[in-house]
């Protein structure tokens, strides 16, 4: 393989393994409190928690997604970025802070809930900072340091999370296992920026390049805010709405649904640089890098789809207990909405790495208008099967509007697609039936290995995975490249 490729590959590799470790541990621990504080106060944890989420874009505005791809193809203008980004997100950071204690203090009468959000706000602003550092890393193809990062914050969070709530329930002091965690990191990625890359922490900024950044960073910024709004609003409405407990219940097939994004997320992570400098030099390694990142995604997100949805009940009633029983619909119905989820990530990738920004933003502004509307329509009458329906049928509307551009940007292979999908599809479907009769004899986490290599066995019989592709992916974990740090 070419160094280029090789590299992508590690980088993914790096950072996914990284992600399996973090989201096995934040499974674990969001599961243990779960069961240890009860659907309403989970509820009240967790709106503190997405409350200052969707915030938090208005400090980024986007600007680390630009980084990543200017870095990747202006690495000599590093420096001047970096001051040009410090000099946006400081004010910023301030504002929207203040900005957060002001809406909660309108929106909530529950003096508890309000302190919540009062710490995780000061999360969300180290976590923006931590984004920006990681961003310029991920500019010159380096996941390395962010993926050791990444797992030291959650064993941080997890271990002393579980002190605190086996000392007391008190979820503020719960909320300070993150902040603990944040600060570790915001630390450790600002080290890094001085340490591997030589740039200093100046706030003068050239003016041209602040400028041009900050015309660059309007759709980014647009389609950050979108996104937030509805991949987060729901939590917001069901707490207004219904009530904390419904939120509760949600939250948990709502946190499986988002741990499970790490997958695409590590490969976007590697292919987004990839993808600019393609779009620049090489159409042809752009078009190939395209179609394999959509089989790749597919033949990993079909078997977990299939799978959760065949053993939500056993899921939810064995690691969360019958408390949460609520869970087990609105799970199977998330699960859907994550097919096109782990699809709509390369889309989406394509059109920023190609100039189509605009419409990219164009799109999710879309969707978020189409959420917002199926959320105040559908949470009403059905609670929190309502806001699982909304999310669902945005995520598919999204898939239908990308894969449409991205047909305008690449030539699209539909017969391949269509062959390797339906190959998939046979697999998933064959052990999706064999789970389902299974259990009734079988454990389900006994099942999950052995449905696993049902899945993968089928996929070698349809030829549509090869002894290659597994010693592509092992040689990009043991391998060592040349020149690297």
């Amino acid at each position: 393989m070419d160094y280029q490729t090789s590299k992508i590959t590690k980088n993914t590799s790096y950072f996914t393994l990284a992600l399996v470790i973090q989201k096995i541990i934040s499974f674990v621990y969001f599961s243990y409190i779960a069961v240890k504080i009860g659907p309403s106060s989970l509820g009240n944890y967790t709106f503190a928690l997405f409350f200052t989420t969707i915030l938090a874009v208005f400090i980024d505005l986007g600007i680390s997604n630009i980084l990543v791809r200017e870095v990747a193809k202006f690495k000599e203008k590093n420096q001047q970025y970096f001051s040009a980004a410090l000099s946006i997100k400081i004010p910023l950071s301030i504002l929207i802070y203040l900005a957060s204690i002001i809406l909660i203090n309108l929106l909530e009468n529950n003096i508890l809930v309000r302190q919540l959000v009062y710490l995780a706000s000061i999360v969300m602003v180290l976590d923006s900072f931590t984004l920006t550092f990681y961003a310029f890393l991920r500019g010159h193809h380096n996941l390395k340091y962010e993926s050791i990062g990444t797992i030291i914050f959650q064993v941080l969070v997890a271990i002393t999370g579980v002190v605190i709530v086996n000392l007391t329930n008190d979820l503020r002091i719960l909320i300070l296992a993150i902040l603990v965690a944040s600060t570790f990191n915001f630390i450790y990625s600002g080290l890094l920026i001085r340490s591997k890359l030589k740039l200093k922490y100046l706030f003068s900024s050239n003016k041209e390049v602040l400028r041009s950044l900050l015309i660059i960073t309007i759709p980014f910024a647009l389609a950050g805010i979108f996104t937030r709004v509805y991949g987060y609003l729901d939590t917001v409405l069901l707490k207004q709405l219904i009530d904390e407990t419904a939120l509760g219940y949600y939250s948990i097939p709502y946190k499986i649904t988002f741990s499970l994004q790490f997958i695409p997320m590590a490969f976007i992570a590697s292919l987004y640089p990839a993808f600019s400098l393609y779009f620049l030099k090489s159409k042809e390694l752009l078009n190939k890098t395209f179609h394999k990142s959509i089989i790749y995604l597919t033949i990993i997100v079909a078997p977990i789809t299939f799978g959760i949805i065949g053993s939500a009940k056993p899921i939810i009633l064995k690691v969360y207990t019958n408390t949460y029983e609520p869970s087990i619909l609105p799970l199977q119905i998330l699960m859907i909405s994550l097919f096109f989820l782990f699809i709509n990530f390369p889309l989406g990738s394509l059109l920023n790495a190609c100039n189509r920004e605009v419409r990219n933003t164009v799109h999710i502004g879309i969707v978020m208008v189409i959420n917002i509307i199926l959320n105040i329509i559908l949470i009403p009458k059905f609670s929190y099967l309502g806001a699982a329906y909304a999310s669902t049928i945005s995520t598919i509307v999204m898939f239908g509007l990308q894969f449409y551009v991205a047909g305008q940007i690449i030539k699209l292979d539909v017969k391949y697609l269509l062959i390797s999908l339906s190959k998939i599809l046979v697999a998933s479907l064959i052990m999706y039936y064999v789970l389902i009769y299974l259990l009734n004899f079988i454990n389900f986490i006994i099942l999950i290995p052995i449905s696993g290599l049902i899945y993968f066995s089928l996929l070698f019989v349809l030829k549509l995975l090869t002894k290659n592709d597994i010693k592509y992916f092992y040689q990009s974990l043991v391998k060592k490249e040349y020149g690297e740090n």
